[in-house]
C-alpha cells in the first residue's frame, strides 16, 4: 500500500501530502476539485502516461514554476516521479533516491484504474482496448513494459526504411523484424497468459450482481501462425504501400463477452459494460494478489455514483476482500456511508481536508 503520497505543482494542486492510514481512501468534493488529478498523480507511479494519457507538460500546475513532482512511500520505499520546468517533456524516475527508468516502477507497484472515460471501453477503438489489456499484463509481468518499448521502437525504425526504399537496406530490416519478432513474441505471450487465468477464475465467479465476462484476444490477422519475423519480411511491400506495418501484437484486440447472455460487451448496456469491467478488475486483483503476494493498487474514479445501493455495498465487500488499497472518488460523501473504515478526504480547489468519519 502507499503509506504516503506527496504532490507539488501537480495539476491543482500547489502541494499535498496525503497519509492514508486505512485500505479505503476515499476522495470527496464537487467536480473540478481536483479528486481526479490525485488519482491521477498516484496512477504515475506506473509506467506509462498514467490514466489520462496526457503529456507530461500538461500536467503541470498552471501559473506554477513549469515542473511537477510526485512520491510514494511504499514497503519502506520512496518511489518518485515528475519533470523539471528546463524539460517538461522528459520524465525523470527516482526509485530510493537512485535514478530509474520508468518502467522500473512496475516491480514495486501494480497500479489498476477504472475511469469514466473507459465507459465506453467497448464501443471505441481497439488501441484503448490494448492499452486496458496491457495495464492488467503488466501486474502480473513487470518486464511486458519494456518489451512494448522495445517492439515499438523496432516498429518505427522498420516503418521509417520502407518508406524509403532506396535506404531500405534488408540486412538492417531484418535485424528490425527479428527484434518485433522476439519482443513480439514475448508480448503475446503475457497477454495470452493473463487472459486464459482471468478466464479460469471468471468461469467460477457467479453470475449476479455484476456480470460474468468471458475474454479472449483476437489478432485479426490471417496466417498468424507463422513466426513474425518471417510474415514481416513477405510483407514488406504490403507494408511500404500502407505506409505502416499491419502485422504484429500490435494488432491484437481484446474480446468480451457477457457470458449469461452469450452478448457481445459491445453490445450489451451502459451499465451491464460497467459491471463487465468491474468483474475483470475484482479478478484481475485476485490473481495479482496470489501471484505476486500482494494485490493492486485500484484506482475508481466515479465508480459508485451509477450503482444501487446493493450493487454498491456488494461492490465494496468485493473491494475489501482482494486485500488492496482502492482509491475513490465521488462527489457525496454518501455514497460511501456503508464502509465502516476509511480515510475520508474532502478536496475542495486543489486543498485536501481530513473529513469526519
Amino acid at each position: 500500500m502507499i503509506g504516503r503520497l506527496t504532490l507539488s505543482d501537480f495539476r491543482n494542486h500547489a502541494d499535498a501530502l496525503i497519509l492514508p492510514d486505512h485500505a479505503f481512501v476515499l476522495l470527496t468534493g464537487d467536480n473540478g476539485a481536483g479528486k481526479t488529478n490525485i488519482l491521477e498523480a498516484v496512477s504515475m507511479l506506473a509506467p506509462g502516461r498514467g490514466l489520462r494519457g496526457a503529456a507530461l507538460g500538461a500536467m503541470a500546475r498552471q501559473d506554477g514554476p513549469g515542473g511537477f513532482g510526485i512520491a510514494a512511500e511504499v514497503d519502506g520505499v520512496v518511489l518518485g516521479t515528475g519533470v523539471q520546468a528546463a524539460a517538461p517533456e522528459r520524465r525523470q524516475v527516482r526509485i530510493g533516491g537512485v535514478a530509474a527508468s520508468a518502467n522500473a516502477l512496475a516491480d514495486h507497484l501494480s497500479i489498476v484504474w477504472l475511469t469514466p472515460a473507459m465507459d465506453r471501453l467497448f464501443l471505441d477503438s481497439p488501441g484503448g482496448r490494448r492499452r486496458f489489456l496491457d495495464r492488467l499484463t503488466l501486474a502480473l509481468h513487470p518486464g511486458h513494459a519494456a518489451h512494448s518499448a522495445r517492439y515499438d521502437a523496432a516498429m518505427r525504425a522498420r516503418n521509417r526504411l520502407l518508406s524509403d526504399p532506396r535506404n531500405a537496406d534488408p540486412a538492417w530490416l531484418s535485424a528490425l523484424e527479428a527484434q518485433m519478432g522476439d519482443h513480439g513474441a514475448a508480448l503475446s505471450a503475457a497477454r495470452a497468459d493473463l487472459v486464459e487465468r482471468l478466464n479460469q477464475l471468471l468461469a467460477d465467479q457467479p453470475d449476479a450482481p455484476f456480470a460474468r465476462p468471458m475474454i479472449a484476444i483476437e489478432t485479426g490477422e490471417e496466417g498468424a501462425d507463422a513466426p513474425l519475423a518471417e510474415r514481416l519480411g513477405r510483407e514488406r511491400r504490403r507494408d511500404a504501400a500502407a505506409g505502416r506495418t499491419l502485422s504484429g501484437p500490435h494488432r491484437q484486440d481484446l474480446a468480451v463477452i457477457h457470458a449469461a447472455k452469450g452478448q457481445a460487451a459491445a453490445l450489451c448496456s451502459t451499465g451491464e459494460q460497467k459491471a463487465l469491467l468491474l468483474s475483470i478488475l475484482l479478478a484481475h486483483a485476485g490473481l495479482v494478489a496470489a501471484d505476486r503476494g500482494q494485490p493492486p493498487v485500484l484506482l475508481l474514479d466515479e465508480v459508485a455514483a451509477h450503482l444501487d445501493p446493493s450493487r454498491r455495498a456488494a461492490l465494496f465487500d468485493r473491494l475489501a476482500e482482494t486485500g488492496g488499497q482502492v482509491w475513490m472518488t465521488g462527489t457525496e460523501p454518501s455514497l460511501f456511508s456503508d464502509l465502516a473504515s476509511a480515510t475520508r478526504l474532502t478536496v475542495t480547489a486543489g486543498h485536501i481536508f481530513r473529513s469526519a468519519a
